[in-house]
This record gives structure tokens, C-alpha cells and sequence, in this order.
């Protein structure tokens, strides 16, 4: 993981959630595009916490994961 952290705007605008979150206030991540070499991830809940910045290859391999049903919850 990147140890840079993303532009303080980040914070404030132009996050999304995840197509798969509901309206209903339940767990929902936010990803923010445009970081050039990181995707990050935030709680939606905690939008002025911490981010976790994901290298772009792993967060690729992540959706792909998620897409093709591959990932075992622990």
C-alpha cells in the first residue's frame, strides 16, 4: 500500500459509493477516482476518517474478485 496521501479536496467532493450499497445507511464503502497511481476507499459512514489508498493493480484484481464471485468471507 502507498504511504502518499491524497489531496485534502478529496475529501469533500467527488466520491462515490459502490453501486452494490443501498440507501438504507448499511455498510457502505466510497471510492474516489482521479488519484493517479492509488484507489481511494472510505468509510461512508466516517466521510471526514481515514482513507486507505489501493494500489491501482490490487483494486483491480479486487473488482475482478468481487465480479466473478471468487471471494470467501472469513
Amino acid at each position: 500500500m502507498t504511504h502518499q496521501l491524497p489531496p485534502q479536496a478529496m475529501f469533500t467532493t467527488g466520491w462515490r459509493k459502490s453501486s452494490y450499497s443501498d440507501n438504507q445507511g448499511a455498510s457502505c464503502v466510497e471510492i474516489h477516482d482521479g488519484h493517479p497511481t492509488a484507489v481511494p476507499v472510505r468509510d461512508s459512514k466516517n466521510p471526514h476518517g481515514p482513507a486507505l489508498l489501493i494500489p491501482v493493480d490490487g483494486w483491480a484484481a479486487f473488482v475482478r474478485g468481487v465480479k466473478n464471485d471468487d471471494l470467501v468471507a472469513c
